[in-house]
């Protein structure tokens, strides 16, 4: 049976490897030597340094000098008893007065080194009077010093960058009493999750609100790197949770530490970090969070040195060294993880003023349209050496899905002027509803998947997210079929909506079939799971701004009411492992995803559209806001030395 920590984990993922840090023990415990042996060891090198310069120094009186050219020059000598004249010849001046002046020297040295010697024993006897605990301190102190310098030497400014218009990043209050309660109560479960992990989980990636402890996958290496801290910032920001909001930004700053050895999902680092820290900066306007983002995005760049260009799926934050999961077709790259970068980067070159970033997706964009596209689909997966395509799968669930998200973002991003996006949308999404769209027998508009020349008849919940993509890009539509693909967004919600009504508790599963008599409906027991995901509710909340249809609101409540029934704890908010039992047993995970996307959109969906307003923010695939640049296209930077 397939666990939920082993399949995809957020908005648009993929299923990590589970290669923990238990999988290759370390015993460093075994071999750490303590403080006070190590200082002894300093300590003895020093004054062996110190006798061997005092014994093996070389005598500088037997070498040849180049003082001023002047050793061994006659000088006259003059007879003080003759009356000052000059009668008793001459003098060899030079080399008698100069030995003396070395041998001056060289006593001089020694007694400094003697002094410099006894100073060190005096020294060394004062730290081992020190207990362990006093060395430790001294050897922490030290180690701050040399941390906080690094720090210094990264925090470069960066060059000043006008900043787009700005609107409705907190305002949104609904005027019906009823709506306004309701967004209390989603602010109510947010303050629930933050001070839980502020109490059980501060500093770890992710927590488990039932044993109360942090937790941590392998998609964010072995590193406490705090992603709930990054993920959750803009939500608490657009709720009006300052205080809580300024606990992050301090642990951020003093804390939040790229120069480690740790291997990371190059993926989930861009969305979940560079797309959090960024869309912080935009609200807050405190620099810190662009520094922080700019700093990420350089460790990430050498992913991209492959033979293609195309990036590895993991990077070592330290090394450099990229590599991809072992599992995805013969070591292929993930339509989804390298296609789901453009929005971060072009940013991040906006902010900059270096191309480098945006060249990079770019380049990604060039290469794909460059290839073959069987049926005119995007296989899901690609080989980054050979610049293959990998086995004949196509989705737009996981492992497929915010590739398309993307190009129809880059165009809105652009403000609608990055029409090369737009049209690879377009011919997409044709080719995607041509292929891969069917109704089922009892009605229900479903996106399948194509594996190995046929359609698989089964949905993710990670697909659902589709309805809010098609009705986001109604208008712009080719031949004039808006109406068309906002009815087909109303669709995929409704048939979302039922994977949901039809469990026990409401929630909806991980996968659903339309097999013979079984509709919408989870059939295998690994696929009965929810792991507070947002894609449904994301669905909802597109819906609700284009429509105003109240039944999404009604939908998204009933949702949020099953969340807070069935999945909240006294330590937070878990997962649960079959939402077809009465009973369901909890995975003990709170993923940071919950708190940056599924109840921000439940927030936004009981707000006023002046909140964040789609004509002005466009939201990464992890729900991060990024404000739409009004530029004449996205290779220009808002940076004037870059434009």
């Amino acid at each position: 049976m397939t666990t939920p920590a082993l399949l995809p984990l957020s908005g648009r993922r993929l299923p990590p490897l589970n290669l923990g840090a238990s999988a290759f023990p370390h015993h460093r415990a075994t071999l750490r030597l303590s403080e006070k042996f190590i200082l002894l060891l300093i300590l003895s090198a020093f004054i062996t340094l110190c006798f061997g310069a005092f014994f093996f120094l070389p005598d500088s009186s037997k070498h040849k000098r180049f003082d001023l050219g002047l050793e061994d020059v006659l000088i006259p000598h003059v007879d003080t008893s003759k009356g000052g004249k000059n009668l008793g010849g001459f003098l060899i001046h030079g080399q008698g007065h100069d030995e003396h002046r070395h041998r001056e020297e060289e006593e001089r040295l020694r007694n400094k080194i003697r002094a410099d010697h006894e100073k060190a024993l005096e020294e060394a006897k004062e730290k081992l009077k020190k207990s362990r605990d006093e060395i430790q301190a001294e050897i922490q102190t030290e180690k701050n010093k040399v941390v906080q310098e690094l720090k210094k030497k990264d925090s470069k400014p960066l060059p000043p960058v006008p900043l787009p218009n700005l609107i409705g990043i907190n305002s949104g209050e609904p005027a019906d009493p009823d709506i306004r309660e309701k967004r209390n109560k989603i602010k109510e479960m947010m303050k629930h999750a933050w001070d839980n992990y502020r109490q059980y989980g501060w500093g770890h990636n992710e927590l488990k609100p039932i044993a109360r402890k942090g937790h941590s996958t392998n998609i964010f290496g072995n590193s406490q790197m705090g992603a709930t801290i990054v993920d959750a910032l803009d939500t608490l920001y657009i709720m009006g949770l300052h205080d809580e909001f300024r606990e992050g930004q301090e642990w951020i700053d003093k804390n939040l530490d790229f120069s480690v050895n740790s291997e990371v999902s190059v993926f989930e680092v861009n969305i979940r970090f560079i797309g959090g820290l960024l869309a912080a900066y935009y609200l807050s306007g405190q620099e810190v969070f662009k520094i922080k983002a700019v700093q990420l995005a350089g460790k990430l760049l050498p992913a991209f040195n492959t033979p293609t260009g195309i990036p590895w799926a993991m990077v070592n934050l330290k090394s450099g060294v990229g590599r991809n999961w072992g599992w995805a077709s013969a070591g292929s790259s993930i339509l989804a993880e390298f296609g789901t970068l453009h929005m971060e980067f072009v940013h991040l070159s906006y902010l900059t003023g270096d191309p480098v970033y945006y060249n990079k997706v770019m380049h990604i964009r060039k290469l794909l349209q460059k290839m073959d596209r069987p049926n005119g689909l995007y296989p899901n997966y690609l080989n980054p050496r050979t610049g293959r395509w990998g086995q004949h799968h196509t989705s737009v669930g996981g492992l497929g899905d915010s590739f398309y998200e993307y190009l129809l973002k880059a165009w809105l991003m652009s403000d609608k002027m990055d029409t090369e996006a737009r049209k690879m949308y377009d011919d997409a999404i044709e080719a995607i509803e041509k292929h891969l769209i069917r109704k089922s027998n009892g009605g229900l508009t479903f996106i399948g998947e194509w594996k190995n020349g046929h359609l698989e008849r089964k949905m993710g919940h990670l697909t659902c997210f589709a309805g809010g993509m098609f009705a986001l890009g109604a208008d712009g539509s080719r031949d004039d079929k808006a109406g068309h693909y906002l009815q087909l967004g109303a669709e995929i919600a409704h048939t979302c909506h039922e994977s949901y009504d039809r469990t026990t508790l409401k929630l909806g599963p991980e996968a659903f079939k339309f097999d013979g008599g079984v509709e919408a409906v989870a059939v295998r027991q690994n696929e009965k799971y929810y792991i507070l995901r947002p894609e449904v509710i994301e669905t909802y909340w597109y819906m609700w701004r284009f429509t105003h249809d109240p039944k999404y609101r009604q939908w998204g409540w009933e949702a949020a009411q099953a969340i807070d029934k069935y999945c909240r704890v006294s330590g937070g908010f878990s997962g649960v492992k079959d939402v077809y039992s009465s009973s369901p047993t909890y995975d003990d995970v709170q993923q940071s995803f919950f708190l940056a996307e599924t109840l921000k959109y439940l927030y936004l969906l009981f707000s006023n559209d002046d909140l964040l307003p789609l004509d002005n923010w466009v939201f990464n695939t992890e729900a991060h806001p990024l404000p739409v640049l009004h530029l004449a296209n996205t290779t220009l930077s808002g940076n004037p030395a870059y434009r």
